[in-house]
């Protein structure tokens, strides 16, 4: 029989909702008999895995955002096939991209939890960062399968997924060629060697503020009052990424806490001897902490009811109503249950005896713990899957803190080796949610393009193995050059809400509950007047020059994108920005993790008295906004399709 071929572009009924009795048919229909599984895309996607979850977990532990890592990865994977002459490319891409995505999902995991080992100063080794990890992504995969005909076929065009779109829209149009891998290459060379600059010989500073002015310490000083910007290329290219909206209320949080908050409390004879920056430690922070543990909580009761009608579909696959594989079409071919039960029983077994025999040594003790992690993960796997756009693990994760404390304590265990064990639960269920919401988005462009769902769910273990074992030596190379948290550069600002949270409840100190409790009825507020919960509590939490970054990269996207009246010249110039959005992200943090192998080596060439002098600063302000201006120009030389 011949082989269908594939169209050379995505079906008009791809991105909205089927009428009744339409059915989607793939890029790749399901009697064509792709290539997917070969030597040469399983290499470049543990290649891609590598590369990015060292990149990731850089720029994870500096801003306390993990970018996602499948659009760029896409695109190296159409750049790299296109100069090497291969064609028919979509399916073995669609495996690279899937791969080497374990990277983002795995990292997110690791860096909002296990940093916080080192932070409160517990025993750590490279097994129990790799375990938590591993584990936690495997358990992450086989509690996603069953429910994955729910989200990507059952409810089609009913759910937004901006990164699918994006990635399913680079591969497709890889197959026609182009310029893309090129324009990432150079802004990718840009963004690092831009941030290698300021990171490794600190021609300029990496960071700016009202402080670089007389008026400007008379405000930080009496009024509590300072604004700060972080002059990194990468995290300019994630603020474009995130786009306006959502980085405008992140903004919007942060500039509660710095604007109104800090100033207020400093006017008070309680904060009148502290600096904006303790203040925002001390108020800001819990307050923030308070807002995502409720919005995760909130989104476990939204998402209850979708729990219930995808686990339908799952109990039929269980109970053996769909029976002969053979039947499935091969674009809706899955894992067996028989296979994906198998390994949900060896990934909790060797989790329990992770637990008894890495970490607790107490029976009884390690049975609670296992029961945590299963409960938990299975039950945040679905809200974590559904939050295509915005995905709260961080909120979620504190949430499994905080109950997995009370309990442990309530069993006897507390102190540092409670302390350890809540951290380590905290990982494996964090990883696990990480690679649900993650793993959702690969399997939609699966879906979109045709590929067959039990090859990447296959290849999925390895890429998560890969990203597990590369992000554990990673943070202990990072931790060993420059340790974590408050005064580093590499803030770790999850793990530092998790060591917050955890210590007191486990050593028997005070929390700053009325603050939690604070922060929690502001994201109930902002949920009852339709204003996106998580994103604002995330700006309240996250440090001000880490936002409002973000905020500016957000500003460039809307502006590139609004300038012509022709909506197809818009579109090209949103994504040529995107493109070099992405080459600042890659590009910087790859140096950001080649000059922290420097530093770990004792290289240290970094001009230290003139970075801290007043002129390095302005030399920053001038870098930044000639970066700005090449970024906005370069996107608006974008030409429309023909």
């Amino acid at each position: 029989m011949e082989q269908t071929k594939p169209s050379q572009s995505l079906p008009d009924n791809a991105y909205r909702e089927l009428k009744p009795g339409e059915e989607y048919v793939p890029m790749m229909p399901a009697d064509a008999k792709p290539k997917e599984v070969t030597p040469y895309s399983v290499t470049m996607g543990l290649l891609m895995a590598v590369l990015f979850s060292a990149a990731a977990a850089y720029l994870g532990l500096r801003i306390g955002q993990v970018f996602e890592a499948a659009i760029p990865i896409a695109i190296i994977a159409v750049g790299v096939g296109n100069m090497l002459g291969k064609k028919n490319m979509l399916g073995q891409n669609v495996i690279i991209q899937s791969i080497g995505a374990s990277s983002g999902i795995i990292v997110a995991g690791a860096i909002f939890t296990l940093p916080a080992l080192y932070i409160l100063g517990l025993e750590t080794a490279f097994y129990k960062v790799f375990l938590s990890s591993v584990l936690g992504g495997i358990l992450g995969i086989v509690l996603l399968i069953p429910f994955r005909k729910y989200f990507v076929k059952e409810m089609h065009g009913k759910y937004p997924f901006p990164e699918a779109t994006a990635t399913t829209e680079v591969l497709v149009s890889g197959e026609k060629g182009g310029n893309q891998a090129k324009l990432l290459a150079v802004a990718g060379l840009v963004g690092g060697l831009y941030d290698f600059a300021a990171s490794t010989f600190g021609l300029w500073t990496e960071e700016i503020s009202t402080r670089m002015t007389a008026w400007g310490t008379l405000c930080a000083d009496k009024f509590k009052t300072l604004l700060k910007v972080n002059t990194s290329a990468a995290v300019l290219g994630l603020g474009y990424i995130i786009g306006l909206k959502y980085s405008a209320i992140i903004a919007a949080g942060s500039f509660l806490i710095w604007l109104l908050v800090v100033p207020v409390v400093g006017s008070t004879a309680t904060g009148a001897g502290m600096s904006p920056e303790e203040l925002y430690q001390t108020f800001g922070r819990p307050l923030g902490i308070g807002g995502i543990a409720m919005a995760g909580l909130i989104g476990i009761i939204r998402q209850s009811g979708i729990i219930k009608q995808a686990m339908g579909l799952a109990v039929s696959e269980f109970s053996g109503k769909k029976k002969a594989e053979t039947n499935v079409p091969r674009t809706q071919r899955d894992l067996t249950m028989r296979t994906i039960l198998t390994t949900l029983i060896a990934a909790l077994a060797t989790t329990f005896f992770f637990f008894q025999f890495g970490i607790l040594g107490n029976w009884g003790q390690t049975a609670v713990a296992l029961l945590i992690v299963f409960v938990i993960s299975f039950l945040f796997t679905t809200v974590a899957a559904n939050a295509i756009a915005s995905n709260p693990v961080s909120g979620m994760t504190l949430m499994t803190l905080i109950l997995a404390s009370l309990v442990l304590v309530s069993i006897g265990l507390n102190g540092t080796a409670g302390m350890t064990a809540a951290l380590i639960i905290g990982g494996v269920v964090c990883t696990a949610l990480s690679t649900a919401g993650g793993f959702i988005t690969d399997l939609k462009i699966g879906y979109w393009i045709g590929t067959t769902p039990k090859k990447q769910e296959s290849w999925k273990f390895l890429g998560v193995f890969v990203s597990a074992a590369t992000v554990a030596g990673v943070m202990i190379i990072l931790n060993k050059t420059y340790g974590f948290g408050p005064g580093s550069p590499l803030e770790a600002p999850q793990a530092n809400a998790m060591a917050a949270v955890i210590q007191p409840l486990m050593q028997g100190g005070t929390a700053p509950w009325v603050l939690y409790f604070c922060g929690a009825v502001l994201a109930l507020v902002l949920t009852g007047i339709g204003i996106p919960a998580l994103p604002f509590a995330l700006g309240m939490f996250l440090p001000l020059q880490l936002n409002l970054p973000l905020l500016i990269g957000g500003l460039i996207a809307w502006f590139v994108s609004t300038r012509s009246k022709d909506q197809a010249l818009n579109k090209a110039r949103m994504s040529q920005g995107t493109l070099i959005a992405s080459g600042f992200i890659a590009g910087g943090a790859l140096m950001g993790v080649v000059g922290a192998i420097l530093k770990f080596a004792d290289v240290d060439w970094k001009l230290t008295q003139w970075n801290s002098s007043n002129a390095a600063s302005w030399v920053g302000l001038g870098m930044y906004l000639a970066l700005i201006i090449y970024f906005a120009v370069h996107s608006l030389r974008a030409k429309k399709e023909e």
